[in-house]
């Protein structure tokens, strides 16, 4: 009998460095990394492109984004739209916040979204889902079009049961989730897998890696739980933002052990990536 624990172990920030394409890699073959989602705007997101062409098997879909957050590394629209839209700063790069980003022309922002989409899909790449860079595209404003966009290309995204729940709403701002709400039962409606909860990497960890993740893992209940990591290999993190490296690293240490494999039997879990989400979906929906 199948676990009722279904865990979609997920690396976000994929084409943000090189490290974090070299993790994804190595982390799908171990087992421990059942998806992930590429950061199209980004410097290395070429690079993510050859890898996903050399292994058909990677789960891979695109993480839309609409704020560049570290400094002084940082990435623009693809768009190029004008300062008036809100999709940027001083510099023509995306706003470094939640709150910034959320005002934003909504129109802009489809804009923006599909480019992102449009310019995986000629890539190549076989994009199994779509999910949203520091939960910007889930905000309320723009819940709807990040659905619309899901819909027209039939493809599962990312929504928690409970927007509050979900760490981006801890700095997000002021929200009222009606609206998003709204999309949630919509989307429901119509199929898509609505995760129940979400597990972001422990950005303010007190403790060493493994007590840290083991206690989310220990904390996963019945239904959908999305883990979502951000595995950076060593040796180029350090020098985008040194303060935060070990996190991203220490991280990907632990997850390419055997400890993960041993959580996930000692627990009863169930791991499953997007493209069988996917193929669920676009099965109903024939």
């Amino acid at each position: 009998m199948a676990a009722s624990k279904r865990v979609i172990i997920h690396e976000d920030d994929v084409g943000m460095t090189h490290g974090a394409n070299t993790a994804f890699v190595a982390l799908s073959e171990h087992g421990s990394c059942t998806c992930g989602s590429v950061m199209v705007p980004c410097p290395w997101f070429p690079e993510a492109v050859e890898i996903a062409g050399n292994n058909a098997d990677l789960d891979l879909g695109v993480h839309l984004t609409l704020t560049s957050e570290q400094q002084p590394y940082r990435w623009r629209p693809l768009t190029a739209p004008p300062r008036s839209a809100g999709l940027t700063d001083e510099l023509g790069c995306f706003w470094p916040d939640v709150p910034s980003a959320r005002k934003a022309a909504p129109e802009a922002v489809e804009a923006e979204l599909r480019a992102q989409l449009d310019t995986a899909l000629a890539a190549g790449i076989d994009v199994t889902h779509l999910d949203a860079h520091m939960g910007t595209a889930q905000m309320p404003e723009f819940t709807a079009i990040y659905r619309r966009i899901a819909r027209e290309h039939r493809l599962p995204v990312l929504l928690v049961k409970e927007l509050d729940h979900y760490n981006p709403a801890s700095y997000a701002g002021p929200l009222d989730t009606a609206l998003y709400d709204a999309e949630v039962v919509a989307a429901r409606a119509e199929g898509q897998p609505i995760v129940d909860i979400v597990f972001e990497t422990p950005w303010d960890r007190s403790t060493d890696a493994e007590t840290a993740y083991r206690q989310i893992f220990a904390e996963i209940g019945e239904g959908l739980t999305f883990l979502s990591m951000h595995f950076n290999q060593p040796g180029d993190f350090e020098v985008v933002n040194p303060e935060a490296a070990p996190i991203r690293t220490e991280e990907y240490a632990l997850f390419h052990s055997d400890r993960i494999a041993a959580w996930v039997k000692e627990f009863n879990l169930d791991l499953i990536g997007m493209r069988p989400l996917r193929e669920a979906l676009r099965s109903k929906s024939a």
